[in-house]
């Protein structure tokens, strides 16, 4: 069965129907969604671009919010809403339109540089040396993220990051990575698991402290 389904993707939904339908154990039937999974080339199905200018002795106390590509080491998440760094906005900027997921184009090391966060907010100038990418209708922004930064995908990126003392990642290597993705519904399901995830972390390092009856999406801090 699994080879038909290979060979035959488009009658993938029907099967698992039948397959729900029936007394199949349900891992088996975790096991089908897998199989079911698209496989793409990132180059396939998003558009690059770069950040351009920018560095620390801009910053200001206002002026335009500003993600400078250091944040993604200093201040990592996966999804970037909060940003507290300004500058005064000059021409040729590049300005995020929402959705947007960025990547370091230079770090210390392989493992550092492949690391991805998404812009969630329209309006905002990414910095230099940031690699930006925008996913067509196929991928969710944060699951893309999420993909970048994890497992294969991560170990794949790390492997074409080129450099000694400093090490480079193009867009050109970002093109050539391998995805697997759900359908975009399930994609957003697994975003929206980990950004409550991350929330959770993060309300713990801010409050260490929290009585057992605060809750945060249903999950006691204490």
């Amino acid at each position: 069965m699994f080879d038909y389904l290979i060979k035959y993707p488009k009658y993938g939904p029907y099967i698992v129907k039948i397959v729900w339908k029936s007394s199949i154990n349900p891992i088996w039937y975790l096991i089908l969604l897998f199989v079911l999974w698209e496989q793409r080339k990132l180059g396939d199905i998003a558009t690059f671009s770069k950040g351009n200018g920018y560095s620390k002795s801009d910053l200001g106390s206002s002026g335009d919010p500003i993600i400078l590509y250091g944040r993604l080491y200093t201040n990592y998440e996966t999804t970037i809403s909060n940003v507290d760094t300004f500058v005064e906005l000059k021409d040729k900027s590049i300005i995020s339109q929402g959705g947007e997921v960025i990547v370091p184009a230079s770090g210390e090391t392989a493992e550092d540089i492949s690391r991805a966060s998404v812009v969630k907010n329209q309006g905002i100038i990414i910095g230099g040396d940031l690699n930006v990418i925008k996913a067509n209708y196929l991928l969710d922004p944060t699951f893309l993220a999420l993909t970048i930064s994890n497992g294969e995908q991560q170990k794949e990126l790390s492997k074409r990051a080129q450099g000694k003392s400093v090490v480079h990642l193009h867009n050109s290597d970002l093109q050539e990575v391998n995805l697997t993705f759900p359908l975009l519904n399930e994609q957003k399901e697994i975003s929206t698991l980990f950004e409550k995830m991350d929330n959770i972390i993060t309300l713990h390092q801010q409050e260490p402290f929290l009585c057992e009856n605060s809750v945060n999406d249903g999950v006691e801090l204490c």
